[in-house]
């Protein structure tokens, strides 16, 4: 059993690496901006707090006595170089601080390669706006690749994940490349994204890298 601080656990994903982590018995500290917003998240095994992934002090406070870390936080209300920088560095720095070594985020699909060197987001026509959102995780990988920390980004396909799927516990990970899919192939669900991510967490497979996550 692991103690696990979650920043972002009110998110899609967050709420789902929640109820994963503590149906295997860790303790999860689950952090999100407004408490009073995600009283659901409560019960068994999840401690509910305050705090903000831009804001090292605030995370060296969640991440006192924790062994592992998971950020699968955003935030629309800012652009998202602004908050993938912001929280990448107070990342590092609250982390470090509490001396917690290891971190587990959630990536996106658009930055992996769809052939050696190439990334989706690089190739034509790929609309700018995705590009821009994209862009900002590119940065939190810089910051990551310069620190200290044994990181390690899993980023899922590039399309909207299925909400609604319930958990199979099926999923394949590795490599930096876009997964191959056909045509009616399920979409890859939260639920199981969940899986992989807590998985890492128990088995700390990969280090210091990006690796793609999928049906």
């Amino acid at each position: 059993m692991s103690k696990i601080v979650v920043f972002g656990a009110g998110g899609r994903a967050g709420v789902r690496v929640v109820a994963e982590a503590v149906g295997r018995g860790h303790e999860v500290t689950a952090v999100v901006r407004d408490p009073g917003k995600y009283v659901d998240l409560s019960g068994d095994g999840v401690r509910v707090v305050a705090g903000d992934v831009t804001d090292a002090a605030s995370v060296a406070g969640e991440a006192a006595g924790q062994d592992v870390a998971m950020q699968v936080a955003a935030r629309l209300d800012m652009s998202s170089e602004e908050f993938y920088a912001a929280a990448s560095r107070a990342l590092v720095d609250g982390l470090g601080r509490a001396g917690v070594s290891r971190l587990v985020a959630l990536g996106i699909g658009s930055l992996l390669e769809v052939s050696p060197g190439v990334r989706l987001i690089d190739t034509p026509g790929f609309p700018a706006d995705a590009r821009a959102f994209s862009l900002g995780h590119a940065v939190e990988m810089e910051v990551f690749e310069g620190s200290g920390l044994d990181w390690v980004v899993l980023a899922p396909p590039p399309v909207f994940l299925d909400g609604e799927a319930s958990r199979t516990g099926r999923y394949r990970i590795g490599g930096s490349q876009v997964p191959a899919s056909a045509e009616g192939d399920p979409v890859f669900s939260y639920a199981d994204l969940a899986v992989a991510l807590v998985d890492e967490v128990e088995r700390a497979q990969y280090h210091r890298v990006q690796v793609a996550v999928s049906y």
